[in-house]
């Protein structure tokens, strides 16, 4: 069959429709737009097109900046499996537990570091779901915010450097990685300083929302365990930021310095183990094979449908859109939102960034700002219903008794909050770019 009399137009809704309805099926998105990918190759070029395929398998396979992506799973891993995370949250707890809403308070610190730590989003809900939500909940908080504390503080790695959110958009955007970990620091901050201002003045209007630590679990630790407990965490946290925005080390070589300080900070506290050490690289292949059999399938299908056209076939629908600039930049936001809820991340980077970001330049756009948007973005996806990851990792470790329906329900307030912030930076763009 020759797809190509189909023309430019009907090619794209029913590539568009055939991924969607292939989803439906429920298989992996991997083999989906792979299969997509290869019918519309010889359908619409003809059996002497595999050229096309293989070209661009190995143009992704072969990129450098992929190599940071297993350190920084690797050193998320070893993290989740040591007790260097607990021993965080414990710290904090001391710092924070006095004050009404405090613990939930912590929690969203301790997120924040360690997605600094790592960068990696679903093994900190799994952690926190463990640690942190049980904690709240055995000390009286609401059940609906101890939910929406630990899935979107957990869902703060989209955000935070080293995030593999921003290393792919970087990949993807060819633009510097490390301007988009410097871009990212402020607004990860500025939704921080959000949850933790919504949880304070929820916990102010109504103290059993969030009661304090009564005055003998506060006696239990004192403030230099509290601080001996933090070191270890900063340490790591310097290691990698550090060395990044140091200029001593590039972002692959800080992700292995940070495996390297886990490594070494576990072997003194005497938690290396053989079984951690090999259950943390299974989780790295694991994840890493997702990723990129992934990025292999989206790779082909947008390299194929670049030479049918289609690039410019969106670019010239969207930029024939008769509306203002950042009108347009609104409409990719609400496409992404869209896809945010049924599509993983990845998949929404490598299928439509090759041909938003070129738009975006020529919108006259910093496409670092744009990749602030994006990131934003896809933690508002990890939070949205039916897909949000989030609320299928914490209902993975969460109490029988809590259901889907109620971590849904308990998301809608910080879904809000992320969707203010995504305003904020698209209209205030220095937010975001003031640093770089």
């Amino acid at each position: 069959m020759d797809l190509s009399a189909l023309g430019i137009e009907y090619g794209s809704y029913l590539l568009v429709a055939a991924i969607f309805l292939l989803l439906l099926t429920g298989q992996p998105l991997a083999w989906v737009t792979g299969l997509v990918a290869l019918v519309f190759t010889f359908g619409w070029f003809g059996p002497m097109a595999l050229p096309l395929v293989t070209s661009r398998i190995f143009g992704f396979i072969t990129e450098y900046s992929l190599v940071a992506i297993p350190m920084f799973i690797l050193m998320a891993a070893l993290l989740d499996r040591s007790g260097i995370a607990k021993s965080l949250f414990n710290g904090m707890r001391i710092l924070a537990g006095r004050l009404p809403g405090g613990v939930a308070v912590q929690t969203l610190i301790v997120a924040i570091l360690m997605a600094a730590m790592s960068g990696v989003i679903g093994g900190e809900i799994v952690l926190l779901g463990i640690l942190a939500l049980p904690q709240m909940l055995r000390l009286g908080y609401d059940r609906n915010l101890s939910i929406g504390v630990v899935c979107a503080g957990g869902s703060l790695g989209t955000m935070m450097p080293p995030s593999i959110v921003l290393i792919i958009f970087g990949l993807v955007a060819n633009v510097s990685i490390a301007d988009l970990f410097v871009a990212a620091i402020t607004p990860a901050l500025l939704l921080l300083a959000f949850y933790v201002a919504y949880v304070l003045f929820m916990c102010w209007r109504n103290p059993e929302l969030g009661p304090p630590m009564s005055e003998e679990e506060a006696a239990q630790e004192s403030l230099a365990s509290a601080l001996r407990s933090l070191a270890a965490p900063l340490f790591i946290v310097f290691v990698v930021l550090g060395s990044i925005y140091g200029g001593v080390a590039s972002i692959t070589e800080a992700a292995a310095m940070g495996v390297s300080a886990v490594m070494i900070i576990s072997l003194f506290r005497r938690e290396l183990t053989v079984k951690l050490i090999q259950d943390s690289l299974v989780h790295t292949l694991e994840t890493c094979g997702m990723i990129i059999w992934i990025g292999i399938a989206a790779a082909v299908l947008v390299g194929v449908y670049n030479l049918m056209g289609g690039n410019r076939f969106v670019a010239q629908s969207i930029l024939a859109i008769d509306a203002p600039p950042v009108v347009i930049i609104m409409v990719m936001m609400v496409i992404l939102l869209v896809l945010g809820m049924f599509l993983d991340w990845i998949g929404i980077a490598l299928l439509t960034l090759p041909i938003f970001v070129p738009i975006v330049i020529q919108l006259g756009y910093d496409p670092i700002w744009f990749g602030i948007l994006f990131a934003v973005n896809m933690q508002v996806s990890y939070l949205t219903p039916p897909f949000g990851p989030a609320a299928f990792y914490l209902k993975s470790v969460a109490p029988r008794e809590i259901t889907l329906k109620h971590i849904y329900v308990a998301l809608l307030p910080f879904i809000a909050l992320q969707l203010v912030v995504l305003g904020i930076i698209l209209f205030f763009p220095p937010i975001a770019t003031w640093a770089i």
